[in-house]
């Protein structure tokens, strides 16, 4: 049997998704494991839930970063490459295989995206659209409002892989989802649906990605 393949996870809220795949691991369902957790945010309950499964979990926040340079656009692009770099150090001190952002709120650079990739470690995004639809912050809401507007039908969620363009890389997994009159009209009714369907194409999402590996 082959060892299973080492994920570490990127995180910056309540870690849902992060569940979603710690149980689909205690279940056989993903030949794989979770060596950390990072997150950007002290307070995200999904380090909890690391913590609760024994995961290792990491707290690494840019706010030190902004305080060490001048609060100018160019100042702001040194913090967030000298903590890119960092991240890229602390995420590949765990050896992993496979790095998954799971709600992960911070757009990473070339400062952590070229170290992960000489070492040969992937990275993927679970997103809320389909591909090339709905890119960076609020994707749920901004597809809602259009679907109102008579603009849209349908939406969706993916895994794709991360590049330096936000949202732009190679889609893996792509789900789509129709909308429902009267059902969708509500936006936080609406989100629950896709969050629960989230949980199902974030593990599908992983376990192709883990095939493609071996």
């Amino acid at each position: 049997m082959s060892e299973p393949t080492r994920i570490s996870v990127l995180i910056s809220g309540s870690g849902t998704n992060l569940q979603a795949v710690i149980d689909a691991i205690k279940a056989s369902q993903l030949p794989a494991k979770i060596v950390s957790v990072v997150s950007n945010r002290k307070e995200a309950y999904g380090l909890v839930r690391a913590r609760e499964a024994g995961i290792t979990t990491r707290y690494h926040n840019l706010v030190k970063y902004k305080k060490r340079h001048p609060d100018t656009a160019q100042g702001v692009q040194a913090a967030r490459e000298e903590y890119d770099q960092d991240l890229a150090k602390l995420v590949l001190g765990d050896n992993p295989d496979l790095v998954a952002c799971l709600g992960f709120l911070h757009i990473v650079s070339k400062s952590f995206l070229e170290p992960l990739g000489a070492a040969g470690v992937l990275i993927i995004n679970l997103h809320p659209a389909l591909p090339g639809k709905f890119n960076g912050t609020n994707a749920l809401q901004r597809a809602h409002t259009d679907w109102k507007e008579g603009k849209i039908d349908k939406t969706g969620v993916m895994v794709h892989k991360v590049i330096a363009e936000v949202d732009m890389g190679t889609p893996i997994l792509v789900r789509e989802i129709p909308f429902k009159k009267d059902e969708d009209d509500n936006l936080q009714d609406f989100e629950t649906r896709v969050h629960q369907i989230e949980w199902g194409v974030v593990v599908e999402g992983i376990r192709l990605v883990i095939a493609s590996l071996e």
